[in-house]
């Protein structure tokens, strides 16, 4: 089984709303899908979104990337494809200059023909014995705390209660919201988003401000390279402190973990390279007790699909899963292999 092609085309989702955070405002999902054709006939399809602003990859960059290393892939398998992708090499090969997102890609196009080969879906091909039941967080864009409360209230009424707000630099404004969606909506689990928008001193302000609201984390409350001021907040905070853009490798995660810098760990294909590198920080993350959200970028179905795979075999490890893309879509997609009711998602397989 050899590789013959492969192809890249540019995917554009329109979104119910515009999804806004501290860091950006999205109205559509633009991602780059490669295709990967093998001479038997089996097709493998992998996508990276468009994230400049968290992994510095535009639409672009990540087509460049895949372009550059089609000659590295071509007319191999794609298990020796996928160890090629991964493998360490001096730096100035193209394989070692990619993005994390464009890798991304092609590694999940390379898994998903490894699984055809071998007749089983991704989930059993990552260690899980069957299907099993998974919920999402929805996200809870930025703006007034009169439309987030709605918002939210709205999330709920539709079986969306797993509620990921997401906050901005105005603490005044993020207190406001969250003792307001707490004390509306007792019974939502709320998982407080800063994206890096505060410093530490307002983090404390915050935690000790909203000590009688049920919050299940924070998250990367401050900026990536500031581990000393993230390991402040954890060591203050009661409330789980979650590290996002801090930890995009195995070395990152390493480094939280053993200078204690945050509870839990992020970890999304498209920071960390692919589902290989994910398994890694998994794995590593399993052997020191530490729990792990699976999160995402605003993707599309194929990459939204390969994660939730890989959430049903890591199920032990991964207490929370960010995969709510589908839900933030002007229509639901039909490549999804799962069926999602709200914040509930059962696996179908594919047609």
């Amino acid at each position: 089984m050899k590789i013959i092609n492969i192809q890249t085309e540019v995917k554009h989702i329109p979104l119910k709303t515009p999804f806004i955070t501290a860091l950006r405002r999205v109205e559509n999902i633009e991602f780059v899908r490669v295709s990967i054709t093998c001479k038997n006939g089996l097709v493998g399809i992998g996508e990276a979104p468009a994230t400049k602003a968290i992994t510095g990859e535009g639409i672009e960059d990540i087509l460049d990337s895949i372009e550059s290393v089609k000659s590295t892939l071509n007319h191999h398998s794609p298990q020796n494809a996928l160890e090629r992708l991964h493998e360490n090499r001096q730096t100035d090969h193209p394989i070692c200059l990619i993005g994390n997102s464009a890798r991304a890609s092609l590694d999940m196009a390379l898994l998903s023909l490894i699984a055809q080969s071998e007749n089983m879906p991704l989930y059993q091909y990552f260690g899980a014995e069957d299907a099993v039941h998974l919920q999402t967080d929805v996200t809870i864009s930025l703006n007034t705390p009169q439309v987030m409360l709605e918002d939210a209230r709205a999330a709920c009424e539709n079986n969306m209660d797993i509620l990921k707000v997401k906050l901005g630099a105005d603490i005044k404004h993020a207190i406001e919201v969250i003792q307001s969606i707490s004390k509306e909506l007792p019974a939502a689990k709320i998982l407080v988003d800063a994206n890096q928008a505060w410093s530490v001193q307002n983090c404390l302000h915050f935690i000790d401000k909203v000590k009688d609201c049920e919050i299940e984390l924070i998250e990367q409350p401050v900026i990536a390279g500031d581990l000393e001021g993230l390991k402040i907040i954890t060591e203050y905070s009661d409330i789980p402190i979650l590290a996002d853009e801090a930890v995009f490798t195995l070395e990152d995660a390493q480094k939280v973990i053993e200078t204690a810098s945050a509870d839990m760990i992020n970890i999304k294909l498209m920071k960390c390279g692919g589902v290989i590198k994910a398994i890694e920080i998994l794995e590593y993350c399993k052997s020191n007790n530490v729990t792990c959200m699976l999160g995402s970028m605003l993707e599309g179905p194929t990459s939204i699909n390969i994660a939730l795979h890989l959430a049903m075999a890591y199920s032990d490890v991964i207490k929370y899963i960010d995969l709510d893309s589908p839900l933030l879509y002007k229509e639901m997609s039909d490549e999804l292999e799962f069926i999602f009711e709200g914040k509930d998602i059962e696996y179908i397989g594919k047609d």
